[in-house]
């Protein structure tokens, strides 16, 4: 029965008491809220709590009116069935949503915003002519606030739009960046002018009474400002085809950026006026200073040739270098925006669209005149970078790079001081986009990898100055040695090159090694980045020079400094994995190794120190093969571990690969180990853990599970099929999201080794898939929206190679109940509900996941069910999405697959021959071999045999762009 007006009261009830701590009142809302999501004018009853005059208080109800709202749109804006949102309904709610522009809480705008996204997204295109023509007319004559708005839902619906992949969509897409681009900008213009009006009167009065009178509205103006710098973005990145592949000019590239340089150099000095009071304004010029040139940053990314026209490119990489070299002294403070003139330098340096063309010979003329076009246009922007970057400027660059952004400051020295631990830290894993000195080094590293051979005498002349200015006996701390500092570090960063040019083993004994011995408390700043030397110099120290090196090293891990420790314990790490490590020059060092990594790990507090220090330990482990003797005390250390750790689920974890390694280093005397393993797996996988190390604990047994899997085959299966299905059984269901997510890929691989045996072994298992699937609750979780597209990946995959079983499977009684327990609506047809499904995750999901569910939907078309024509549309339009969608993904998801098989087997020690048989398997999956092309136009065939005439209409129902992508997809006349 249809909601109304009257089922207000009830309904905003319901919503206040989902937000209740009381979970006796919390969940009979949730819920009822659930059960009624489905119901005719349910989402009128949410529209009118969000805009209701006498609510506007009630902040928390209307979000959580908007969250409700927003899954109902996801769930069931698509629907042709009767539950769901009529098309009577659906017009009221687009006329609401877009009639309330002036609301003027902030989150809620921004939930309304995505709210009319959403719907923009799944309207598209038929819909966007009518919906974009009423936000321009409404800007025309909107006032700042409903400005503001309009330009918060344009931005969220362009960037919805801009996932949309098909050329039909892109084609609509530029018709709107053609619409919009000219109003945006001109207003961007004109409001820039505004403020740098407002800043320069507030400037020259400090009267706080002006100040509060301009204060509002000149802040509302800056905020709308930025929001049309997003939408100008945006339009830029996805309304053009990026001209790295065309080569075609982006008109707008050269209009827009010589603009927002300029609107730099017009806010920056206000960054300076500003610091002594004016913090609103202050904030507003250090955030709009390093947006702009984010979005400058971006711009270049994405249309490089553009980009590097004479207008653009030299003005803002002359900038940029001109900040990095010669910043005003108040600049210095200001980290973000230099961070991002050191990006932009960077990202230019490494532009393979501005380095001469590799490309070796091709038959076809059209690409070679393409190639030909970027070997010229490359020519040209090298030619301006050489005008741009003399030699005598990339020496400046390096010279300054060294000499003031890698050099230790004051503050840095107290920071370090006072907690070496976090100093440590702080300098070793930032992101390097995060911290001005790591994106100096970045940039440097470019910089010396274009420059080699020019840089190289370089810093190695700063490095043999800065050795001559402080002598290895030296330990005051003087500028003399932090710039001995910075040098090592220079020189460490560029190991590879500079090996050329200086000697490691000269280097080493006569001043590395000199001042190793030297135990002086300053000496810890020069002995920090002496770690840091000798574990990237690896590959260059010969067998002469190795023993001496450990030496060192175990002498770093055992000094008085916490940071000197560590950086000394991340260099150990690289040199025993190192193929060439010595383990015979090391063997008589391991007793004192040992013990100063099990001093280290008691002394360090914070858990990436311990993280770190398990690593080696772990890495110790998988390497040296005489761990028998020390395998006492490596028992005595786990047990102390892990009873210490508790409630650290990510250190016990760690904990657990380094007994995985030791337990592998036992060999076959590993049964001795196992009065302390058991145990700690017991408590792990107990589902009552008081510690909640359940998922931590399941990842190792599920590790184990899948090397018998891979190693063990056919045999495993027959031996121990019933325990494996009882242990999923166990684990599905019960575990969160992470657990979830490291279990699926087990059962995915189960299923595609047996696709005839598992399913029905698995069937409770299955079941369970089915529920996580036909449940709600996954938005604004991307963990749980993961999970459930990995689940109905995997069903999809039993549909493509065991079809009946699929089918049987959802016909079960059994299943109808557990739906039914949890409180799902039931359908007449189940698999039915499981192709909504797959509709709306296929963008959730991996390329792999992705083509699975295109085949399982292809498939859906054979069955002769009436239902499958209403759905024939969105299916047909899925395919052809997959069919033509961009191959770079597949490419990108198998070289991050090959990053992390590299990474285990260096990080834990996983056996080479696990990684080589997934492989296998992962190559010989039966769906890379199905053409989904073929099956879409076998089964469409099929479907129209089943189907007759009201299939035909089915398919004139189509949008005719939509059409001639099907048809441009299957290769049709």
């Amino acid at each position: 029965m249809a909601l109304s007006s009257a089922d207000l009261p009830a309904i905003y009830s319901l919503l206040a008491n989902s937000m209740s701590g009381d979970e006796s009142v919390r969940k009979p809302a949730e819920a009822a809220l659930s059960q009624s999501e489905n119901r005719p004018g349910f989402c009128s009853c949410l529209m009118e709590v969000i805009t209701a005059k006498d609510l506007v208080s009630q902040v928390d109800v209307r979000l959580m009116a908007t969250v409700y709202f927003k899954n109902s749109i996801n769930r069931y804006w698509r629907s042709r069935r009767d539950s769901g949102i009529s098309i009577e309904e659906k017009t009221h709610l687009r006329q609401k949503l877009l009639s309330h522009l002036r609301e003027e809480d902030y989150k809620i705008a921004m939930m309304l915003a995505v709210l009319i996204s959403k719907i923009a997204r799944i309207d598209y295109p038929k819909d966007w002519p009518e919906f974009f023509s009423t936000l321009a007319n409404q800007l025309q004559s909107a006032d700042v606030l409903t400005s503001h708005r309009i330009f918060m839902i344009l931005f969220r619906t362009l960037k919805e739009l801009s996932t949309k992949r098909l050329s039909a969509d892109q084609k609509n897409y530029a018709e709107i960046t053609a619409h919009f681009f000219d109003y945006c900008w001109h207003l961007w213009q004109s409001d820039v002018r505004t403020i740098l009006h407002g800043f320069s009167a507030l400037a020259q009065n400090f009267d706080p009474n002006a100040l509060e009178q301009r204060q509002d509205e000149l802040y509302l103006i800056s905020e709308r400002w930025l929001f049309c710098l997003k939408v100008i973005r945006q339009l830029i990145l996805s309304g053009f085809p990026s001209d790295a592949k065309a080569v075609q000019e982006v008109r707008p590239v050269k209009e827009v950026s010589p603009v927002l340089l300029n609107a730099i150099q017009s806010l920056l000095p206000y960054y300076s006026s500003f610091l002594k009071g004016r913090g609103n304004f202050l904030d507003f010029v250090k955030r709009a200073c390093t947006k702009l040139m984010k979005v400058l940053v971006m711009i270049q990314n994405r249309h490089p040739y553009t980009f590097s026209d004479k207008s653009v490119l030299p003005p803002v990489l002359d900038f940029c270098l001109n900040k990095i070299t010669e910043p005003d002294p108040e600049l210095l403070s200001f980290e973000q925006f230099l961070i991002q003139c050191m990006v932009m330098v960077k990202r230019v340096l490494e532009c393979k669209e501005y380095k001469p063309s590799l490309t070796g010979r091709v038959m076809d003329e059209s690409v070679i005149t393409l190639e030909q076009t970027k070997k010229n246009m490359s020519n040209v922007v090298g030619g301006v970078l050489t005008s741009l970057l003399p030699n005598e400027r990339i020496v400046l660059l390096c010279n300054v790079l060294i000499r003031r952004y890698f050099v230790l400051t004051a503050s840095d020295l107290e920071e370090w001081s006072e907690n070496p631990e976090s100093f440590h830290h702080e300098q070793d894993m930032v992101q390097w986009t995060e911290k001005l000195r790591p994106c100096a080094e970045a940039l440097y590293i470019v910089l010396f990898e274009n420059y080699s051979q020019l840089l190289a005498p370089v810093v190695v002349s700063i490095l043999k100055e800065a050795m001559s200015g402080c002598p290895a006996s030296a330990i005051e701390i003087t500028p003399g040695l932090l710039l001995k500092e910075a040098a090592y570090g220079a020189a460490a960063y560029v190991y590879y090159e500079l090996s050329n040019y200086l000697s490691f083993k000269d280097w080493f004994n006569g001043a590395l090694s000199v001042e190793l011995s030297n135990d002086h408390h300053n000496m810890l700043i020069i002995h920090r980045k002496i770690a840091l030397v000798l574990g990237q110099w690896v590959s260059e120290i010969k067998d002469d020079t190795k023993r001496p090196v450990y030496c060192g090293l175990i002498r770093l891990l055992q000094a008085k400094d916490l940071s000197v420790k560590l950086a000394a314990c991340r260099s150990l790490c690289s040199h025993i994995e190192d193929a060439n490590f010595s383990e015979h020059e090391y063997l008589d060092l391991l007793p004192v190794c040992w013990d100063s990594c099990f001093k280290l790990f008691a002394e360090v507090q914070e858990l990436d120190s311990k993280v770190q220090v398990l690593n080696l330990i772990s890495i110790l482990i998988a390497h040296v093969s005489e761990i028998i003797p020390y395998a006492n005390q490596l028992v005595q250390f786990f047990q102390k571990v892990w009873v210490e750790s508790s409630g650290e689920s990510l250190l016990q974890m760690q904990l657990l690969v380094a007994m995985r390694n030791f337990l592998v280093a036992l060999g076959y005397q590993s049964p001795n180990c196992y009065s302390i393993l058991l145990p700690i797996l017991q408590r792990g996988l107990d589902i009552n853990s008081p510690d909640e190390l359940l998922e931590d604990s399941m990842l190792v047994a599920v590790n184990i599970i899948e090397d018998y899997v891979i190693l063990g085959g056919t045999e495993f299966l027959n031996m121990h099929a019933a325990a494996v299905a009882k242990l999923l059984d166990l684990i599905v269901g019960n575990v969160n999201n992470r657990g979830m997510r490291s279990i699926l890929p087990v059962i995915d691989m189960l299923i595609q080794c047996f696709p005839l045996e598992v399913p029905p072994l698995i069937n409770s298992t299955l079941q369970k898939l089915i529920v996580i699937c036909l449940s709600g609750g996954d938005d604004y979780d991307p963990s749980k929206t993961a999970v459930k597209a990995s689940s109905s990946a995997i069903l999809a995959r039993i549909l493509v190679m065991n079809t009946n079983y699929l089918a049987q499977l959802t016909a079960e009684p059994s299943l109808t109940s557990l739906l039914q327990q949890a409180g799902i609506p039931v359908e007449d047809n189940i698999l039915l509900s499981l192709v909504d499904i797959w509709l709306d995750k296929v963008d959730n999901t991996s390329s792999n996941q992705r083509k699975t569910l295109g085949l399982a939907l292809s498939i859906i078309l054979t069955l002769r069910l009436p239902q499958v024509l209403d759905k024939l549309d969105l299916i047909l339009s899925v395919c052809t999405s997959i069919i033509l969608g961009v191959t770079d993904e597949s490419a990108d998801e198998d070289s991050s697959s090959d990053n992390m098989s590299s990474s285990r087997s260096h990080e834990d020690g996983t056996i080479v021959s696990k990684e080589l048989r997934k492989r296998q398997i992962k190559f010989s999956d039966p769906i890379n071999q199905l053409s989904l092309e073929n099956l879409v136009r076998e089964n469409l065939k099929t479907c129209g045999a089943v189907h007759g005439e009201a299939f035909n209409a089915a398919i004139s129902r189509m949008h005719p762009s939509a059409f001639a992508q099907l048809k441009q997809a299957l290769k049709m006349p």
